[in-house]
């Protein structure tokens, strides 16, 4: 990973080695008659980020097939009371784990903390402050947060070529745990190392992940601020509707410096609209999330490495109750992995 992070305490591998997780509620080890029953819930269904997760479970779920029924269900809108319904509807069928990646990490705390209590076990990915809960039994991050959105910091102020500025923010939702992290790394950074680079209003946009709402955002932002330096996206669909509309418009003198996905951002990237695109596999958190509920059910031990069988998380470090990947990928033209990608990188 990107930076150091500390081992688990011993506090936790004592629990862990007891068939237990941080919260001390029994979990794995016990005897267990068929198969393991895990289901992932993705922020919303439909999205190509999303389904590319899927293609993660279903990959999981071809490769020990032999001991889990694996799948993916999740709301059709970025709501977390539909994400709760479909919680409640899997505790009610018993099933073994829950893999969740939360809209709003705080208003699913109590039906997670419901779902433990009853012997399930708990992943969630980009809820790092459920792991403070009795919520689940570890958080997923495919890296460092920090990291990650220092590294769009960094990546604005290359491709603006100047050390003075203004710059707009846009992430899925205000209540998005990890979105608000970058961007609160990337401020932070800015106003570090270039504090004469600064955002033009104190909060980021919001688009809910709907590529509508994040068009409409585009040509507003542009029509309030005509004379914009650069923005930070923290939703796919924020930097790739602002690419389009900038393309459109034929401005030239935007940087962009985003989340992204290589089927999405690719062609602007490769035709200059984009400067910089970040991601990480979403195939492969599915799968390691799914994996690491594996490991808890059959009783594993959880050190302070641990690894769940997908590249950059082969050996994810553990921080207390949050596992840690190495899987920050970073897209731009002129550079690898971009100018390689052809085929590799399928979402």
């Amino acid at each position: 990973m990107l930076g150091g992070v500390a081992v688990a305490t011993s506090l936790l591998l004592m629990s862990a080695a007891c068939g237990t997780t941080g919260g001390g509620t029994p979990t794995g080890g016990a005897s267990h008659e068929g198969k393991y029953k895990i289901a992932t819930i993705p922020k919303i269904d439909g999205i190509t980020w999303f389904d590319d997760m899927k293609r993660g479970v279903n990959q999981f779920n071809t490769d020990f097939g032999s001991e889990v029924e694996a799948w993916q269900i999740g709301p059709d809108s970025e709501d977390a009371a539909k994400q709760v319904q479909i919680i409640e509807d899997l505790i009610a069928q018993n099933v073994d784990a829950i893999v969740v990646v939360p809209n709003d990490p705080l208003a699913l705390e109590p039906v997670l903390t419901k779902a433990r209590q009853q012997g399930i076990v708990v992943i969630s990915h980009e809820g790092p402050a459920l792991a403070e809960t009795e919520a689940v039994d570890y958080d997923l991050e495919a890296f460092s947060n920090d990291a990650f959105g220092e590294l769009m910091g960094r990546k604005l102020v290359e491709g603006m070529g100047k050390d003075s500025g203004t710059f707009v923010g846009e992430v899925g939702s205000l209540t998005s745990e990890t979105h608000m992290a970058w961007y609160n790394a990337a401020v932070k950074w800015l106003a570090e190392n270039y504090p004469n680079i600064k955002p033009v209003q104190a909060q980021p946009y919001e688009d809910a992940n709907d590529d509508a709402k994040a068009r409409s955002n585009a040509i507003e932002i542009l029509k309030k601020y005509p004379k914009l330096d650069g923005m930070i996206s923290c939703s796919v669909s924020a930097g790739s509707n602002m690419a389009q509309v900038l393309k459109e418009k034929k401005i030239k003198t935007v940087t962009l410096s985003q989340l992204t996905l290589p089927s999405v951002g690719g062609p602007y990237i490769e035709e200059g609209w984009i400067y910089s695109g970040q991601a990480w596999e979403p195939a492969g958190a599915g799968y390691a999330g799914n994996m690491l509920a594996l490991r808890i059910l059959k009783g594993e031990k959880i050190d302070s490495t641990v690894d769940l069988k997908w590249n950059n998380y082969t050996a994810s470090t553990v921080d207390g109750k949050i596992v840690i990947g190495d899987a920050i990928l970073q897209f731009q033209k002129g550079e690898d992995p971009f100018d390689s990608w052809d085929g590799k990188w399928p979402f």
